[in-house]
């Protein structure tokens, strides 16, 4: 009997010859499932906190060494499906000039921040060469991680313009939403700028190596259906569009209403936080699209037969979706001990295959 792989189309043997991760995104995974966790490259390991020491957040995204060194520090020690690149969404930002800084225990603060037109005209994009850090570490990793993917990854416009138009964090998005809304000539060319910036940040990794790519509209969750559907998606689209060779997840916190239309704005795989259970998730957005998610992050800390469970559940609901990637709802929290993400991804790699295949066959 000839070997299958000889009369599959070139196609199809390049999916199977594929990182699970990419196949999962493709809905072609089986009954294999990958598992990476956002923020895994930091905050809560103790060889990160080592390296970090002394170095600020911006600084330190600037030195292709640290951040080769510190996106791989999970993988070594984890043996998670793919690496998520060590960076901040406010590095295209700081590159094209922006005066920020990542205050510890606060996040990103402005000095200047954007709220009218003289503010849009002091955001002018990078210029190719601003973004040489990245694209070396990009290389150096791709180089060392081998089979290993590396996900690249960006913020979304709604989410940097709101962090540009409140000057920070923010709890209620209130100046955001009164310029989006009061001028939204005004907004909309922000916001094209922005994706501008952004799609050049992808397209800058995925052109070094990366082999899929991640979209993070954080805040997104703030928004009506209606309004993410006027003033967000058209611009998350506009990035996702120039970044059509490898697999694109868009993630966002709180946008179970909104799943649909993330979806529509180009990604392969919608990340879903923890609110809604994955079958739910897929659902609602149908069979052309995989599903990436979604153990609540906070139970991280509850006792281990709790927190195992919690994960098979994730898994059997996961299983309703044509693919699967597992992950957290949200970001890996500082505090979580990092012995037990590794009991996390040694229950996924050695229970998840069979969990997913006895659900899919109900």
């Amino acid at each position: 009997m000839p070997d299958a792989t000889v009369t599959l189309p070139p196609s199809e043997t390049q999916e199977v010859s594929a990182p699970l991760l990419v196949r999962a995104a493709r809905r072609q995974q089986g009954d294999g499932l990958p598992v990476w966790f956002m923020r895994q490259a930091g905050r809560s390991l103790p060889e990160y906190k080592r390296v970090r020491e002394g170095i600020a957040m911006l600084d330190s995204c600037a030195r292709p060494d640290l951040v080769a060194e510190i996106t791989l520090q999970p993988v070594r020690r984890y043996g998670v499906d793919a690496a998520i690149f060590y960076s901040d969404i406010m590095v295209p930002l700081k590159a094209a000039g922006v005066d920020l800084d990542i205050v510890p225990g606060r996040g990103p603060v402005v000095a200047e921040p954007v709220r009218d037109r003289a503010g849009l005209e002091r955001l002018v994009p990078a210029e190719p060469g601003d973004l040489g850090f990245v694209d070396e570490a990009v290389r150096l990793l791709v180089a060392e991680l081998g089979e290993t993917p590396l996900i690249g990854f960006a913020g979304a416009p709604f989410t940097l313009a709101s962090y540009l138009v409140e000057g920070g964090p923010s709890r209620d998005y209130a100046r955001t939403k009164a310029l989006m809304v009061g001028d939204p000539e005004l907004w909309h060319d922000l916001c094209a700028r922005l994706a501008t910036m952004s799609a050049h940040f992808l397209r800058t990794q995925v052109e070094a190596g990366a082999s899929a790519v991640q979209l993070f509209d954080s805040w997104a969750g703030s928004l009506s259906a209606a309004d993410y559907t006027t003033f967000a998606q058209p611009h998350s689209a506009r990035v996702l569009a120039g970044i059509a060779t490898v697999p694109r997840i868009h993630f966002g916190v709180g946008t179970g209403e909104l799943l649909t239309r993330m979806g529509e704005a180009g990604a392969e795989v919608v990340g879903v936080d923890w609110r809604i259970p994955l079958a739910e998730a897929s659902r609602r957005l149908g069979p052309a699209y995989a599903v990436q998610g979604n153990l609540d992050p906070a139970l991280l800390g509850a006792p281990w037969p709790v927190l195992a469970e919690r994960v098979r559940d994730v898994v059997r609901s996961g299983a309703a979706a044509p693919g699967h990637v597992f992950n957290l709802g949200h970001g890996v929290p500082p505090e979580t001990d990092p012995d037990v993400l590794g009991r996390v991804v040694d229950l996924v790699h050695e229970e998840g295959p069979t969990l997913r295949a006895e659900a899919r066959a109900v």
